[in-house]
């Protein structure tokens, strides 16, 4: 490739052929699972097991009819669970093109931010500090360029990397970190012929542990999994040994564990969170593990940075200080030191900035002042000192078109007075302009220059010899939502806390402007990254109860503040968006990286990514968690409870002697019913209106506390007593065994309806409301009735379920049981409301 070539980089033709020769630049991976994989996977559940085991058993006893109607069964619920889990791998994969790795690459001689897995041999590669390297490249131009390969080998210390070094520093690798500096590399291997790609098949075979989530359901499934293989053999032993019909009892036994065998949790879970996950990513936050919608309810504790996150992220420079002149936004005159100061701010910025501070320093130079790119033509860019969490300012050495060379230096005030060892005097003076410009809610920069005949030698910034020059103000407008989202924190019980690397002065003020703190506050709420470094790990613990802003903090500086908080009991949510903090990300119990502005290490460290960086999408996604958990909660509690009934309903049988009323037909009807309403009905609820004003969960709460699953029992239990009191008095009055499972089997349908807008409704009026609301809940209750009235109008079907024909009668006695059911579920619901038990 000539020199011009390697400066525009491949054409979109070429790119395009290379792509579809040597695939895409991805590793080798399982990805979504197949329309077979899932149907493979329903088939592996118990419960469609027995439904064929007692197709089976109806084929050996001679009937077909019934054996036709299980299989028919099976096939519907077989398609409901696929189109439920389809759904679900949808939302997945969405997700998972909303969170595919970008490159920076130059093509047709523009730089273009595309899909990782776009990227080909030849491309050229823009390398940006804190981005992970997308392929394996050869670089071309390095500045200052360190990369962290641990991932390959292990070692946790950075590689310096040169374009005229030897071969291995040379090379990068895909998968690596950038660490420091920037550079241009040219792409020489993708996908599964990178060094990472040679390692893929093993990582494909990892496995992630079980969320907490589905360790507690697991364990549900396994208790009421040996009720109903204990009931099942009872009911085998009972029925074989008085009756001698062990065939007849396999089937009762078969119909007992399909009772009690709540097959649903499984579903349930895979598609509330899926569809959660695909819920928060439409508030612009995509979230990596699905274990962070189980904690996003239980945040007590949410730290957030400024820039970008609670403000525009829209630098513009508002002020500029010397000693003997001083110009603000829009003014029109300035003082020959002032040009000089923004002069040798534009010089001490990256050519090519991305930095929103630095763009809005180069734009003002330009337009306002009318300084050329970097000084014109001459000037040449020789040597960076850069910015480093013990030092936090960086300089720039040029050679100047005359010959001499010129340091330009900019960074945080007290940082830049440290390096240009001013006197006292002259320093407070400098540190009240300070005062007074971070007062007013901007940002300051202090500025210094140094110029001599021959380049610096100087192996760090402190010995440069620099002059200070004066202050650079910026102001990045707080974003109007935050101060109402901020509110709706407090109103949730989750405090909110400021941590940035700004002048203590500036932090205050934007936290009073988003409430924060109060104005009033000052001392206690405040705590800079110089008096942190001085307190010991139980000092910080003490402390963090009453700080709400961090100042002037170091990026490992976050990492104790997590811990801290954390020691203190607290669920902890951290923002963050730089490589420094990924170990803080990774610590919190929910980690925010910003999908904007932020890193791949960053983002890869996080749970969250917010895909628009400002401050409202945290607080949406919070709320949608808890959304999620509290709907999740209500489905398993209608899942415990519709199951009790019907288990009820199948042993009472037993205790009169009598045949089994249902039959796998029976359950299996109920299972088209149970596994649509539990999914569907309950993952479209909405909020309760009073979600975000309760106090953020426990952390160790589980699914089934004691209120929800006493809530469940009763309900399940009261429809139990419900239809044991109409099935007693039906038999004492000789009712046929026909109409008599008709009318159970009407009540119980009926009933089942009760005990989902019961589980919606919770224990409160408005829940009610609310859950009358819930147009997923007319559907499927006007699909459920639908369906019973088919299977008592088409007599070839009511037969199958060996049902009499309906009566005025037969309907009384069911709604009179549903009345009795629902007047004792709304007793327990007003006693557990106002006893709290």
């Amino acid at each position: 490739m000539n020199p011009n070539q390697l400066r525009a980089g491949l054409t979109q033709a070429e790119a395009l052929a290379r792509l579809q020769s040597d695939g895409p630049n991805q590793l080798p991976s399982h990805g979504g699972r197949g329309l077979m994989d899932i149907v493979k996977e329903v088939l592996r559940e118990p419960m469609f097991q027995l439904l064929l085991a007692a197709g089976l058993i109806y084929l050996v006893l001679g009937d077909v009819g019934e054996a036709l109607m299980l299989v028919c069964f099976v096939q519907i619920s077989i398609w409901i669970t696929v189109i439920q889990q389809r759904r679900a791998e949808n939302a997945l994969a969405a997700l998972r093109e909303m969170a595919s790795p970008k490159a920076l690459v130059i093509r047709d001689g523009q730089q273009q931010l595309i899909d990782s897995r776009a990227l080909v041999r030849g491309d050229l590669l823009v390398l940006v500090e804190g981005d992970r390297i997308a392929a394996d490249a050869r670089l071309i131009t390095a500045h200052n360029l360190s990369v962290d390969e641990s991932l390959l080998t292990g070692e946790s210390v950075a590689v310096s990397k040169h374009a005229n070094g030897s071969e291995q520093e040379q090379h990068v690798a895909s998968g690596t970190m950038v660490v420091t500096g920037h550079g241009l590399a040219q792409v020489v291997a993708t996908g599964s012929a990178t060094e990472m790609g040679k390692i893929g098949r093993s990582l494909v075979e990892l496995q992630s542990e079980p969320t907490r989530l589905h360790a507690q359901t697991k364990r549900l499934v396994r208790i009421f999994g040996s009720i109903g293989v204990s009931l099942s053999l009872i009911a085998v032993l009972i029925i074989g040994w008085s009756q001698g019909e062990w065939l007849q009892g396999l089937l009762s036994g078969i119909t007992l564990a399909m009772s009690v065998l709540p097959e649903e949790f499984a579903v349930v879970l895979t598609v509330f969170m899926a569809m959660g996950a695909w819920r928060i990513s439409q508030h612009r936050v995509l979230t990596r593990r699905s274990a962070t919608i189980e904690t996003l309810g239980a945040a007590t504790v949410l730290c957030t940075d400024k820039t970008g996150t609670l403000t525009e992220n829209r630098m513009a420079v508002a002020a500029l200080w010397t000693q003997d002149g001083y110009w603000e936004e829009h003014a029109n005159d300035a003082a020959g030191s002032v040009k000089a100061l923004i002069e040798v701010a534009a010089l001490a910025s990256k050519p090519e900035a991305v930095d929103p501070m630095e763009r809005a320093i180069l734009g003002l130079a330009r337009e306002q002042f009318g300084v050329p790119e970097h000084r014109g033509a001459g000037w040449t860019f020789e040597h960076e000192y850069p910015l480093s969490s013990s030092l936090l300012a960086v300089s720039h050495v040029w050679r100047t078109a005359s010959g001499d060379w010129q340091v330009a230096t900019k960074g945080a005030p007290e940082a830049v007075l440290d390096l240009c060892h001013l006197d006292s005097v002259l320093t407070e003076e400098i540190r009240g302009a300070v005062n007074k410009l971070a007062g007013q809610g901007m940002r300051v920069l202090a500025v210094a220059t140094a110029r001599s005949v021959s380049k610096p030698t100087a192996i760090d910034q402190h010995g440069l010899n620099l002059e200070f020059l004066g202050l650079l103000a910026l102001a990045d407008p707080l974003r109007p939502e935050v101060p109402t989202a901020v509110a709706q924190c407090h109103q949730a019980g989750i405090r909110v806390v400021m941590i940035t690397g700004d002048y203590p002065s500036t932090a205050l003020a934007i936290a009073r402007q988003a409430g924060i703190t109060k104005a009033h506050q000052t001392t206690d709420v405040l705590l800079t990254g110089e008096e942190l470094g001085a307190l010991s790990d139980e000092q910080l613990q003490q402390r963090v109860a009453t700080v709400k802003v961090y100042a002037r903090i170091r990026p490992e500086q976050k990492l104790r503040i997590v811990q801290a908080l954390k020691a203190c009991g607290e669920t902890v949510a951290m923002t963050g968006d730089g490589v420094n903090d990924a170990p803080a990300l990774k610590a919190a119990h929910i980690g925010i990286a910003m999908g904007g502005r932020g890193t791949d290490v960053a983002r890869e460290s996080a749970s969250l990514v917010l895909l628009q960086d400002d401050f409202a999408s945290i607080v949406r996604a919070i709320a949608q968690g808890r959304r999620i958990y509290a709907n999740l909660k209500k489905a398993l509690v209608y899942i415990v409870a519709i199951h009790i009934p019907i288990a009820g309903l199948a042993v009472l049988p037993l205790a009169f002697g009598a045949p089994m009323l249902f039959f796998p037909a029976h359950i299996a009807f109920l299972e088209l019913i149970i596994d649509p309403t539990s999914c569907f009905v309950f993952e479209s609820e909405e909020a309760d209106q009073d979600l975000m004003r309760q106090p953020p969960r426990p952390p160790d709460e589980t699914l089934f506390s004691g209120v929800s699953l006493l809530s469940s029992l009763f309900a399940g239990v009261g429809l139990m007593l419900s239809l044991g009191v109409l099935y007693v008095v039906l038999h004492r009055l000789s009712v046929p065994p026909d109409a008599l499972r008709a009318t159970s089997f009407l009540a119980l349908v009926i009933g089942g309806i009760v005990i989902t807008l019961s589980s919606l409704a919770g224990a409160s009026w408005s829940g009610l409301m609310q859950a009358l609301s819930n147009k997923a809940f007319w559907f499927l209750s006007t699909i459920t009735l639908v369906m019973l009235a088919l299977v008592f109008a088409v007599d070839v079907i009511r037969e199958l379920f060996q049902f009499a024909p309906i009566s005025l009668q037969m309907l009384g006695w069911a709604l009179a049981c549903n009345l009795a059911a629902t007047v004792f579920i709304l007793l327990t619901k007003l006693f557990s409301r106002f006893y709290r038990f």
